[in-house]
């Protein structure tokens, strides 16, 4: 987000706001900063409807019009006590502030506020209200919740209409609703946060775990098996329970702590020190499918995109340090063969830096962001530097992926870690005869398995490639008398390992066939007496109608693109 744009965001939050204590001056201000999609502002004391969006909007063009300026102003913390006795919220955030403070006046509205801001109201070129939803004060559970009002604003009116249509073709993609309409998985109060797979959403899950089984016979990886729940004093060791224990569940057992884990590489640790290791057995890649349980704030649970239960296409790699460089090699070109043939996905690289707290020595650490740097030069891959954004154990390449709409996913990520393998004691016989500790190499194609279908479903609208389709293949006939040859002709697709559904029942073809649409199957078959006589199909595909199609060629031409994942 360029500075300009950043400022007329942030502007008109500070008009939303003025709007909102003009026409509830009962309201209570919280914080409204603006984002990378526009701007919001949180309220106490503000329960509205969305259909009321149009009379804020109103107020705020009424401000805008009048062109009023936005003054900064430096006060005294007295001064602005003063000024904000009866914004308890401002208060709050004043109490934590020191040194002078800064106001900004636009209109005769007085926010606490840094800036940056524009001149004038005009140069915002153009808003809209989005939506409301709910906001703890400071995003902190034990607090208020707030009312929280979204909006978003550009430079120009067309800017701001192109980013109305993307959000109108984003519901239409939502994966939420598509999981409904398509009977795909629901969510149950009983258990929040952990989706429930639909018989059919569980095909799609399936059918990815057996794509990445298959490629991982090719890539030389070893799937295991391995517990949920561990005692504390595994997490101390990984440096979870000092890093990350605020996201973990917590339980008691036979008087002992324990933890759900939220991943898997300690226990990759545990079996990795299980044996005896020696530098022929490296590198070990060992993959996981195992549950993974992160305590999520429930205000943060979106669909299948941030969830409490989740499993990833995890595997850890451990390996001697002068392979480093063509595992990580290896590990791109992987990830360029799962996105650009399999789901065709453009992708951004990052390489993420040592966070603030951090685990282990800096010299380590130096040298696996170097060794990491190297390598995506060497592949000629263009990155940027996200400072500070590295696990506490290891610096990392991501690779965020851009979707039909322009919106970009994080989802592949490879991390370099010298620490782990150090503070579980594991070592490995090298051809020296002497004993060396590995390095490991945490990584993940997918990410979590639920949060890559979530992105799928939206990238495709629904209309997943064939060999994904939980329906591949849908028989409609035109009448009873059709039902016979209609039955033969599935029991043969389903000889041939295709997934196929028979709609016979008492409708026109034409409810059949819009039914068959609305649940996104890829091919559809119609029999009628025409093809009963001729011993054929009509098919319909990609939006076209073949007729006369051979059944034999039909269903051979059909498994061979669903084996081969055209």
């Amino acid at each position: 987000m360029d500075k300009q744009l950043e400022k007329i965001r942030h502007s008109a939050s500070h008009m939303l706001a003025a709007a909102v204590k003009k026409i509830y001056p009962e309201a209570l201000l919280g914080i409204g900063p603006a984002t990378e999609e526009g701007f919001y502002y949180d309220f106490d004391k503000l329960s509205i409807k969305e259909e009321e969006f149009g009379k804020i909007e109103k107020e705020m063009e009424k401000l805008i019009s009048q062109n009023v300026k936005f003054s900064k102003k430096y006060v005294t913390k007295h001064e602005a006590e003063k000024l904000l006795k009866n914004e308890k919220y401002k208060l709050e955030l004043l109490g934590e502030l020191k040194g002078k403070i800064s106001l900004y006046n636009s209109g005769g509205f007085s926010d606490l506020c840094k800036g940056p801001h524009v001149k004038s109201a005009k140069e915002i070129g153009a808003f809209k209200l989005i939506k409301l939803a709910g906001a703890y004060w400071k995003g902190n559970s034990k607090n208020k919740m707030l009312t929280r009002i979204y909006g978003t604003a550009f430079k120009t009116k067309k800017e701001l209409a192109d980013y109305l249509e993307m959000l109108r073709q984003a519901e239409l993609r939502n994966h939420i609703k598509l999981g409904t309409q398509l009977d795909l998985f629901s969510f149950q109060k009983e258990s929040p946060g952990s989706p429930f797979f639909h018989h059919k959403g569980a095909v799609i899950y399936n059918e990815l775990l057996n794509f990445l089984r298959e490629e991982y016979l090719k890539e030389g990886y070893k799937e295991v098996i391995t517990p949920l729940i561990y005692d504390k004093s595994l997490w101390e060791t990984s440096g979870h329970w000092q890093h990350f224990k605020e996201n973990m569940f917590i339980l008691k057992v036979d008087n002992r702590e324990f933890a759900l884990k939220p991943m898997n590489c300690p226990s990759h640790c545990l079996i990795y020190k299980d044996s005896l290791k020696s530098y022929r057995d490296l590198p070990l890649r060992i993959a996981d499918f195992a549950p993974l349980h992160r305590n999520e704030l429930k205000g943060a649970l979106v669909g299948l995109t941030r969830v409490r239960k989740l499993s990833q296409d995890d595997a850890h790699i451990f390996l001697e340090e002068e392979q480093i460089e063509s595992e990580v090699s290896r590990l791109i070109e992987f990830t360029n063969y799962v996105y650009k043939k399999i789901f065709n996905f453009e992708y951004v690289a990052n390489l993420s830096t040592r966070p603030e707290k951090y685990m282990g020595n800096i010299k380590l650490w130096n040298k696996a962001e170097k060794i990491l740097k190297k390598v995506l030069s060497d592949k000629k891959i263009k990155f940027s530097i996200k400072k500070g954004e590295g696990a506490f154990y290891g610096p990392k390449i991501d690779f965020d992926f851009k979707d039909s709409l322009g919106r970009f996913h994080q989802l592949t990520t490879i991390q370099l870690d010298f620490q782990l393998p150090g503070r579980f004691e594991l070592t490995y016989e090298g051809e020296d005869g002497k004993k060396h500790v590995p390095v490991m190499i945490h990584r993940a194609i997918f990410g979590a398995i639920e949060r890559f279908m979530g992105i799928l479903l939206e990238q495709y609208a629904g209309h997943l490639p064939l060999w994904l389709a939980p329906v591949q293949v849908k028989i409609v006939t035109v009448n009873d008398n059709c039902i016979k040859f209609a039955e033969s002709i599935k029991n043969a697709l389903e000889g041939g390992k295709i997934r196929v559904e028979l709609d016979s029942r008492s409708e026109s073809i034409g409810k059949k066939i819009r039914d068959a649409q609305l649940m996104k199957i890829p091919i559809i078959v119609t029999i009628g007496e025409k093809e009963i006589k001729e011993k054929s199909l009509a098919v319909r595909q990609d939006g076209k109608v073949s007729f006369g199609v051979d059944v034999q060629k039909f269903i051979e031409e059909t498994a061979r693109k669903i084996r081969e994942r055209c």
